[in-house]
């Protein structure tokens, strides 16, 4: 499995401006499959851990207003940086992706994102 996870994670690092960290973590377990960050300062594990109780909380609003959705991805922007949590089509589990805002743009951050988890359907 870490073959093509690690071949998703370099070409988000090359190909993303402003690229910090990212995680692809499962929902259910907590359990993060893979993780990387340009910073020792900061560890995407403990991000993604904390951004998974954002998206459980999500879910159990979704739930209790009736609304019958899922959840797309949340976007979390912090004074210099983007933080995008995508969650995958079949809600197994998530992606938590940080960039520097002073060099990134959000629209090609997200389509770049797109393109290159389509690659993780189904491997997971």
């Amino acid at each position: 499995m870490s073959d093509f996870l690690s071949q998703f994670g370099n070409e988000l690092k090359e190909n993303i401006s402003g690229y910090i960290a990212v995680t692809v973590t499962e929902i259910k377990s907590g359990i993060s499959y893979f993780s990387d960050s340009i910073s020792s300062d900061f560890d995407p594990e403990l991000a993604a851990a904390y951004n998974l109780e954002v998206i459980k909380a999500k879910l159990k609003a979704i739930e209790v207003l009736n609304l019958n959705q899922k959840i797309d991805d949340i976007l979390i922007t912090i004074t210099g940086q983007i933080h995008i949590v995508d969650i995958s089509e079949d809600s197994k589990y998530f992606i938590y992706l940080a960039v520097d805002s002073t060099k990134s743009n959000l629209g090609m951050t997200k389509s770049l994102l797109n393109k290159y988890k389509n690659g993780l359907s189904g491997k997971l």
